[in-house]
């Protein structure tokens, strides 16, 4: 027994007639016959007297069409119900996020929501990329943004932005005259990062120039990054959209660094069973009026996001 066949009984009760009923559910009269036969041959009973017009149902198919009518029913407010929750656009909104993202996205997501969705409760929460995963697994946020890929089966990930990394070199280093630095001459460099505590990298930690984002960045900030290297004469990596956050002077202490050039996708991650698919669009939608169209992804860019 199927969905459609309930459908068609319902149809042929309410037209009285097959080829009719079969008409306004799109088929042709002997594909609605021949279903309608199968529906009866499972439950072994008659549940119209064909040879009357126009047609009636027999006492058991009256019941059975009731019946019918009533689950019909229940199914389109199932599918109501997620509809609805797809298009909500209230209440609570919990993102986690890591720490070299939030300053670039934080201020304009409270401001585009706040702006656009008065009746979202934004939350927002800055935490390691593996505490994101696992709050998301465990259902306490709704979206995390992390540099991927995860590779992980359990989520699905939405690219936002892709950014290069840029080379931060305090006036003091010899590399500061350099126009660019060459990816492969980092170690020995003194190359400060955060990971597991602020520390510098030896010549062990950069071979052949592979920079990975949580080499460098994950959980720390990137301001603390630059305020040791004014004050130690060394050299830190930074990701692009942070150029708009430090300040115009140390701008200039701003480095590409090529062969290879060095960066990161930053994407939003979700449960596969989230269904808000509005909320996510309202995220998306902020991103976009934040991040510079040139580093947006494509499904950023194409606008709406189906799930």
């Amino acid at each position: 027994m199927t969905l459609q066949q309930l459908r068609y009984i319902v149809a042929i009760d309410q037209y009285r007639h097959f080829g009719k009923a079969a008409e306004a559910c799109g088929l042709t009269q002997s594909t609605l016959s021949l279903m309608v036969k199968k529906l009866e041959e499972e439950l072994d009973i008659l549940l119209f007297n064909r040879d009357e017009h126009p047609v009636t149902p027999t006492e058991i198919g009256r019941k059975v069409i009731d019946q019918a009518k009533v689950t019909i029913y229940n199914v389109e407010q199932i599918i109501h119900i997620t509809q609805s929750e797809k298009e909500m656009l209230s209440g609570p909104l919990r993102i986690a996020m890591i720490s070299t993202v939030a300053p670039v996205l934080t201020p304009g997501l409270f401001k585009h929501i706040g702006q656009k969705y008065p009746s979202i409760s934004l939350q927002v929460e800055e935490m390691l990329t593996e505490t994101v995963k696992d709050k998301l697994r465990k259902a306490e946020v709704d979206m995390g943004i992390i540099a991927v890929p995860l590779k992980d089966p359990e989520f699905l990930e939405i690219p936002l932005y892709h950014e290069d990394f840029l080379a931060y070199v305090s006036p003091d280093n010899p590399s500061y005259s350099q126009k660019s630095l060459q990816a492969g001459s980092f170690p020995g460099q003194g190359v400060w990062i955060i990971r597991g505590g602020l520390r510098k990298l030896d010549s062990s930690d950069l071979k052949e120039g592979k920079f990975t984002y949580d080499q460098f960045f994950e959980g720390g900030r990137v301001g603390t990054l630059i305020q040791v290297v004014n004050d130690t004469g060394g050299i830190t990596i930074i990701p692009q959209t942070h150029t708009n956050l430090i300040l115009y002077s140390q701008q200039a202490c701003l480095r590409p660094i090529i062969n290879p050039v060095p960066g990161r996708t930053v994407s939003l991650v979700i449960r596969k069973d989230y269904m808000h698919e509005a909320k996510l669009n309202a995220v998306v939608d902020a991103v976009r009026g934040i991040i510079p169209g040139n580093l947006l992804e494509g499904p950023v860019k194409k606008g709406y996001i189906k799930l």
